[in-house]
């Protein structure tokens, strides 16, 4: 059951680290920013991919030896380390401190070749799939221990900037990159405990939490894709449930619009003249200025007549009120279409404040509040220029 576990969730987290890292390559290769990010997460991600031992069986019958695969993911895995180091250490801007995790990394990925031939050569030994490259205890130390320092430290720095940081994206990708770390920390740290203590049945164990860090780190890399899909889910719903509101009103006031309303909301929404973020802001805007400008063609009474009519209609609370003010808009709007010439401002309650709250609340009690306009060719002309 727990391999079975291991292997989905194993193949599933280099799946979704290899779809990030195509998703995110273009952007984040041109902004220095997040290109260091990138490359961390690709490294890591060659390495864990060389982990699962589907992988690894697949590329051993395809000719590898399971020697070469060990020791190509231990290497990369060491990089992935310290290019985790490097990213952190950019925030600080130090070239001393850069330079020395470069010349640490180098020194550490040296050794590991140059302890994994001497090995070879030496013993002649046979690898394991998910061991080291060589039985050594040095050649462990070094592995694990680079692997210790690069997460620890960026467990602490990460987790400290993303405390300070305003950019809410950068807060969320550090977050989630620091939580990676935690969960690789623990990997490393069981891998330590195997080499000195021999505790072998935990590796299926370690080779799930290697295989959930992945996942924490693909999240860490699509946070700005994640609120981008937000922004434009948020501006989507924005649209679709105020456009029955806008365009009669619009329709009513057509000074307040820069386009004239489409056919159908359908079409608004899936064909779009702008994009959807700037389109919820214009016709939040755009409605907003209909309302007052309609606040010179409500009765004194219409307000209170609307709010009586929703009462009776069994409506509470914000229903109600968003009901009373749909009601008077709508006899504003028929006012102004029929030809009745203005009048001093009659102001609506909560109108002033140009929530989009509000205007969605009303928004969504339009439809059953709202009467035929007078002269309905000519309306539908209106609509149309």
């Amino acid at each position: 059951m727990l391999s079975e576990a291991e292997d989905v969730v194993g193949l599933g987290s280099i799946f979704v680290l290899w779809a990030a890292l195509m998703w995110r390559a273009a952007p984040a290769l041109r902004r220095p920013a997040q290109r260091g990010l990138w490359l961390t997460v690709l490294a890591a991600t060659i390495a864990i991919t060389l982990f699962q031992p589907s992988v690894v069986t697949w590329l051993i019958t395809d000719g590898a030896t399971a020697h070469l695969v060990s020791l190509t993911r231990n290497v990369l895995g060491v990089l992935s380390a310290g290019l985790v180091l490097l990213f952190v250490v950019d925030s600080t801007r130090s070239r001393r401190l850069q330079t020395t995790v470069i010349a640490g990394l180098a020194l550490a990925m040296g050794s590991l070749l140059v302890l994994d031939r001497f090995g070879i050569e030496q013993s002649g030994s046979q690898t394991a799939l998910q061991g080291p490259a060589d039985p050594s205890t040095l050649y462990w130390l070094i592995l694990v221990v680079s692997h210790l320092i690069g997460d620890a430290v960026a467990v602490v720095v990460c987790w400290d900037y993303s405390r300070r940081a305003d950019d809410r994206d950068l807060v969320w990708s550090l977050r989630l990159f620091a939580a990676g770390s935690v969960l690789a920390i623990v990997f490393w740290s069981g891998y330590l405990l195997n080499l000195c203590f021999h505790t072998a049945g935990t590796l299926p164990y370690l080779s799930l939490v290697i295989s959930v860090h992945g996942l924490f780190r693909a999240a860490s890399l699509l946070v700005p894709t994640a609120t981008a899909i937000a922004r434009s889910t948020s501006a989507l719903r924005t649209t679709w449930r105020l456009w029955p509101l806008w365009r009669d009103l619009v329709v009513a006031v057509p000074q307040v619009t820069l386009t004239r309303p489409q056919r159908s909301r359908i079409q608004d929404v899936l064909r779009p003249r702008s994009p959807l973020a700037l389109q919820a802001h214009r016709q939040t805007i755009e409605t907003y200025d209909a309302m007052l400008e309609l606040q010179q063609y409500v009765r004194p009474d219409a307000y209170e007549q609307a709010l009586l009519r929703a009462r009776r209609a069994g409506m509470y609370g914000d229903r109600l009120a968003a009901a009373a003010l749909a009601g008077a808009l709508d006899q504003a709007r028929r006012a102004k279409l029929g030809g009745e010439p203005p009048s001093v401002p009659c102001p609506l309650p909560g109108v002033d404040r140009g929530s989009t709250v509000t205007l969605l609340a009303i928004a969504r009690m339009w439809p059953s509040v709202s009467g035929p306009a007078p002269g309905g060719a000519g309306l539908l002309r209106a609509s149309r220029h």
